[in-house]
């Protein structure tokens, strides 16, 4: 089965996009009439050019308002028709879309639109061409696939088929499951797009939000599972009208478009069976358990201040590698790893970033398969050398160019602070007991992107997308769950908010604040207290609202005044609270936070107030460093 994707999809000249769609492993593409007419070269020159990177036209678009129309308008579209024949020649392609009109003249007519397919597939089939037909969701008379289906079982003609979109089908939320009747001989071309779900006008939802396959709300597996259980075994195409894609870098969108289609084939595999799915085997998505460490790649010079912010929190210095500058910070079951290497992946992190969250240790059921999955998904693989007994412990290159390690959960998770390291049991420090999410920071193009990644390598759920009120502007924020491993994923346009700063200052640096959970945040804030771990201020106003807002007894109120701790609740009465720690001049922070009764969110209604806090705090004269 041919992998493909539209020109249109990916920004840059034609020559930029054949570059990057080779290089992501598509077999060939759609080529949009607007690239080849914006190229000052010939179509035998653009198929050529094609041909070069390794790839095929599958498929050559769109042809636009032709069927039931009067005379003369009739004519003039045949005779256009005639005209694209003879180019699609020299492109060296033999398949051309014509979706359904939105011509203000046409007279619309199933008997009348299969009339015109019919004579125009005697033409084809001179020249060689076959006409896939789509039913565009805002068409003026065929807006459904059951009716372009039906046009083209009346038309009867070899050279006429079918053309399926998942947009068009799932945006007018039509049953997939009736494609399932259709014969899948009949179906000349698919295509696949996912899209958020907005409620919006049919043609500007699909000409501006399109996704890829997995980044939105529709459900593209379904879709595709139905067309998949016709028999058909054609190509599989992106079709992804994106404003932000079209400003991406070609490269990555043409990866996560690969990655997608992937995953949407190992979808339909394993949800039904008995579909035969061009596709190499390779592991199912597993859910991951836990994050077993946080590596900070820092230096000689700046690790005191580090681990001085650590020892504050109540880490203690509970070992080192065994051949390594790393030492390993503990408290409860969180693993900290200071890493002042001067050489290495980590010591490139530090000097491209500063002080930077190099790498996360991931504790999954299977490692070797979950890099497996990777490596299928066309992640970039991550090998390093090891010295001596030192375990070989498979990694992938993750968020803002950062690590993340595999340990197996049942083979080298009880090993590797033995063999790799030198420790000792934690200490019982402040109450923390485990980290409870990771926020990651990254720019706003690039959320869909780190999204996908998250929830094709891992059975994950992705949360609504929320919008973050900074006194700078507005940060959208997901959150991605997959087992024990929690992450949000914070993007902006705007320079200016806390989001911004961060990725514009670290250069790109992805994680800006770890949350340590505690299972008593009042008595861990006495012990920070002691320690003299720098709280963030939150405002009175704040609390006075709280408490007149939700009911609050003032005495639980006068607690989180006097500790500065925030608080949320949901509707079935689960609570959450949080402590922030001040920010290191890098711009990272730590959370405490707690959860009761069930609570699952991240307290977003929270999250004004915290970033108006740390703002104020930028506002002063620069705090001393630890």
């Amino acid at each position: 089965m041919k992998t493909c994707i539209a020109t249109v999809s990916i920004s840059g000249t034609l020559r930029d996009k054949l570059d990057a769609i080779r290089a992501a492993g598509f077999d060939g593409i759609e080529i949009f009439e607007q690239d080849f007419l914006a190229e000052d070269i010939s179509p035998r020159e653009v198929a050529r050019m094609v041909r070069d990177h390794g790839l095929e036209i599958v498929l050559f678009q769109p042809f636009r308002d032709f069927e039931t129309l009067p005379e003369p308008q009739r004519a003039r579209a045949f005779a256009r028709a005639e005209r694209k024949f003879d180019l699609m020649g020299e492109l060296g392609t033999d398949l051309v879309l014509f979706c359904s009109s939105v011509h203000a003249d046409s007279l619309g007519g199933i008997d009348r639109a299969a009339a015109d397919f019919r004579a125009l597939g005697d033409i084809a089939a001179r020249r060689g061409i076959r006409v896939g037909y789509e039913a565009l969701a805002w068409g003026r008379h065929v807006n459904d696939h059951r009716d372009a289906w039906e046009i083209v079982r009346r038309a009867d003609h070899p050279n006429i088929g079918l053309i399926l979109d998942s947009f068009h089908t799932l945006g007018r939320g039509i049953d997939p499951d009736t494609i399932r009747s259709i014969p899948g001989n009949r179906i000349f071309f698919v295509q696949l797009a996912d899209a958020p779900a907005i409620p919006m006008d049919l043609l500007y939802w699909s000409r501006h939000f399109r996704n890829m396959p997995g980044e939105g709300d529709l459900d593209v597996t379904r879709f595709l599972r139905a067309v998949l259980a016709t028999g058909y075994d054609g190509p599989l195409s992106l079709e992804i009208f994106n404003d932000q894609f079209r400003q991406g870098l070609p490269r990555g969108i043409a990866r996560d478009g690969h990655r997608s289609l992937t995953a949407a084939l190992d979808a339909v595999r394993r949800a039904e069976p008995q579909i035969a799915v061009d596709l190499p085997a390779f592991p199912a998505p597993r859910a991951a358990e836990c994050v077993e460490f946080i590596e900070f790649a820092t230096s000689a010079a700046e690790a005191p201040a580090l681990e001085a912010m650590l020892s504050a929190a109540g880490f203690a210095r509970a070992g080192a590698h065994v051949s390594k500058p790393v030492a390993v910070w503990r408290q409860g079951g969180v693993n900290i790893l200071v890493n002042t290497a001067t050489e290495g992946f980590a010591h490139t992190a530090f000097v491209n970033h500063g002080t930077t969250v190099a790498e996360i240790g991931l504790r999954v059921p299977d490692a070797a398969g979950t890099f497996a999955r990777a490596r299928a998904l066309g992640a970039t693989l991550h090998e390093q050398a090891v010295t001596g007994n030192e375990l070989s412990i498979p990694a992938i290159r993750g968020v803002g160019g950062s690590m993340l390690r595999l340990l197996d959960a049942g083979e080298d998770l009880g090993r590797i602070w033995d063999v790799d390291f030198r420790t000792g049991p934690a200490a019982p420090g402040a109450g923390l007991t485990r980290i409870d999410h990771i926020a990651q920071t990254m720019a706003y193009d690039e959320m869909l992107s780190w999204s996908l990644f998250y929830t094709t390598l891992l059975a994950a759920e992705r949360a609504p997308m929320l919008d973050v009120v900074d006194p700078d502007g507005l940060v959208r924020s997901q959150a991605i769950r997959s087992g024990g491993l929690r992450v949000t994923l914070n993007g902006s346009q705007a320079r200016r908010t806390l989001a911004g700063r961060f990725h514009e200052e670290s250069f790109g640096s992805a994680v800006q604040h770890i949350a340590l959970a505690s299972d008593d945040i009042f008595a861990t804030a006495d012990a920070l207290q002691a320690r003299g771990f720098p709280v963030l201020r939150i405002g009175e106003n704040y609390y006075d609202d709280l408490e007149a807002r939700l009911g609050l007894d003032p005495a639980l109120t006068a607690r989180l005044r006097a500790a500065n701790i925030l608080y949320d609740c949901d509707a079935k009465g689960g609570e959450f609270f949080q402590l922030y720690g001040a920010a290191t001049p890098e711009g990272l922070f730590l959370e405490i936070c707690q959860r009761r009764g069930g609570y699952d969110g991240y307290g977003a209604p929270n999250a004004p107030f915290r970033i108006a806090a740390q703002k104020r705090m930028l506002r002063r004269p620069a705090m001393p460093r630890f």
